[in-house]
């Protein structure tokens, strides 16, 4: 299982998303901190879900942040998330 099934999965069982992508650009960021070889350390993440109905953008980052804590304390370097209602 990739680190972006992960992700996804983490969050579709968390959120109950309509929708949810998840991208791995680590690619792009080749050379620059935090990323390795191999990838799975740079993601863009989107989703829609009901669940952030009436939150702040803050709020709604947290709140993914803390589903995510895990891979964001060991091999995730950063998530690109677009997040909405």
């Amino acid at each position: 299982m990739t680190m972006a099934d992960t992700i996804a999965g983490k969050l579709e069982q968390a959120l109950s998303p309509r929708e949810i992508e998840v991208l791995d650009v680590s690619y792009k960021h080749a050379g620059h901190a935090g990323w390795r070889e191999g990838g799975e350390t740079h993601f863009e993440v989107r989703i829609r879900a009901d669940i952030f109905a009436g939150k702040s953008r803050v709020e709604c980052h947290r709140m993914v942040n803390g589903i995510l804590a895990g891979e964001l304390a060991s091999s995730v370097h950063a998530l690109q998330l677009d997040l909405s209602a």
